[in-house]
């Protein structure tokens, strides 16, 4: 049998992971600074808790587990002969992925309410899987680095947010642009042309001007029975993206102004900030997912910064005020945003961002002339290891140029090279591997020399 995985998965050999540790860590400092707590939910939720969350397009990429057992034993029949998946698939599968962190967090929340104390801001750092087509950037198993508040409405949360994606992306030394919209927006401008029955299917629509451009979500739109010509007239309005002119436009919309309103104030917060430098004002963003109901926000790497680099989003995220209400807990309002691991690993590797002791596994590895030595380098192996020094001794006395060839591999940056008169003596000839000088010193000034 030949060995593979499935589509749109990956392996990372170890240099990978340290990177990718890098960026997960990179991330979980800033979280934790700004006073988040960590959870974890398991991998697996009732399908009755991700459906209905994501709308029509997301509900299509949740990958469903069938049930133990005979799974057919109690399907239901009439679906199985008339081989209709859609009305088939609750009788043979109660359990999915989960398709983000977002929707586990609120039914978390509801479930574990008497254990917290609101507001409550957790951050998570767990896979997620979507059934999606693979392509650059675009995976079916990734992992996501969520922040989130929950139990309370105020705008101050989306503030800090923004500073947390600024605060990350300078980290990890990544040129970006932080885009900014309201659903509320959104939904004036569904009100302003009549057209509020088809708010989903307006902002559906509208979610993939960057991919088919203006004729194809005008042409999508029609499809969805709202007319061409508000379809033009609303593409325009999106993306001339100014605020004054929405004001005008939102005469007959309270919920128009109050997306207007809400920006603003975020702005007001972020005023001194370095973070404002990094904000876009931008009505084309409405991210399709049904769930958000104010503030949404999108980072995207810089294009002036990168003219070459072709990704899509990096993070993103939002404010939801009733996703707790399904799961029977009303009055919860949350905000919160989600890093996309994979494709800032995707990019940092591209542009060859990460810095050069990351990948660094070892700080030093041993290597013996004979038995003797080598059980002699056994014993230093273990003083350095209890001194906090990651050191590996290579398992047998071969040749040295064999020991050598894989200390190279290794990527190590110093040697250790015992004999019989460093056994003797009780020292190393430590060698430094990238200017090749070699002396033979004391453990502790191996020690020393390592810590420095």
């Amino acid at each position: 049998m030949k060995p593979s995985i499935p589509k749109g998965t990956r392996d990372f050999i170890p240099s990978e992971v340290y990177k990718r540790k890098y960026i997960f860590s990179t991330i979980e400092e800033v979280y934790k600074k700004y006073g988040y707590q960590p959870i974890e939910t398991p991998a697996m939720e009732l399908l009755q808790t991700l459906t209905g969350k994501y709308g029509e397009e997301g509900d299509k990429l949740l990958f469903k587990v069938l049930n133990n057992g005979d799974y057919l034993a109690k399907a239901n029949k009439e679906a199985l002969n008339n081989l209709d998946s859609n009305a088939l698939i609750s009788s043979i599968s109660k359990r999915g992925l989960r398709y983000d962190l977002t929707v586990p967090f609120a039914r978390f929340v509801v479930m574990r309410q008497n254990d917290l104390t609101f507001p409550f801001k957790r951050y998570q750092i767990q896979p997620v899987w979507r059934a999606d087509r693979p392509q650059k950037g675009r995976y079916q198993e990734f992992w996501q680095c969520d922040a989130d508040v929950v139990g309370s409405d105020s705008l101050m949360y989306e503030a800090e947010l923004i500073q947390i994606l600024s605060e990350v992306f300078s980290s990890l030394n990544i040129k970006v642009r932080i885009k900014i919209n309201n659903r509320k927006i959104l939904y004036g401008i569904a009100e302003a042309f009549g057209i509020e029955s088809r708010f989903m299917d307006m902002t559906i629509a509208i979610d993939k001007l960057d991919k088919i451009g203006k004729d194809g979500v005008v042409a999508e739109m029609t499809k969805r029975e709202i007319s061409e010509e508000a379809a033009i007239e609303i593409i325009d309005l999106i993306q001339a993206a100014d605020l004054t002119r929405l004001v005008e436009v939102f005469e007959a919309s309270d919920t128009g102004i109050k997306g207007i309103e809400e920006t603003r104030e975020i702005m007001t917060f972020l005023r001194g900030h370095e973070a404002l430098d990094l904000l876009d004002i931008d009505m084309t963003l409405a991210r399709g997912l049904n769930y958000y109901t104010g503030t949404i926000l999108e980072v995207v790497a810089d294009n002036e910064a990168y003219p070459d680099l072709v990704m899509g989003s990096l993070s993103g995220g939002g404010r939801y005020d009733n996703l707790t209400e399904v799961f029977g807990m009303k009055g919860n309002s949350g905000v919160g945003v989600s890093f996309g691991a994979d494709r800032i690993y995707d990019v940092m590797d591209s542009l060859n961002l990460y810095p050069e002791e990351v990948a660094q596994e070892l700080d030093i590895l041993l290597v013996a002339f004979d038995k003797e030595s080598h059980q002699y380098a056994f014993r230093v192996l273990g003083q350095l290891r209890s001194e906090g020094i990651r050191a590996d001794l290579y398992p047998d006395p071969v040749k040295m140029k064999k020991q050598m060839k894989y200390a190279h591999a290794r990527n190590v940056p110093y040697v250790g090279i015992i004999g019989s008169d460093e056994m003797n003596s009780g020292t190393v000839a430590l060698k430094d591997m990238e200017s090749g000088a070699q002396n033979k010193i004391s453990v502790e000034e191996v020690i020393n020399t390592i810590k420095k």
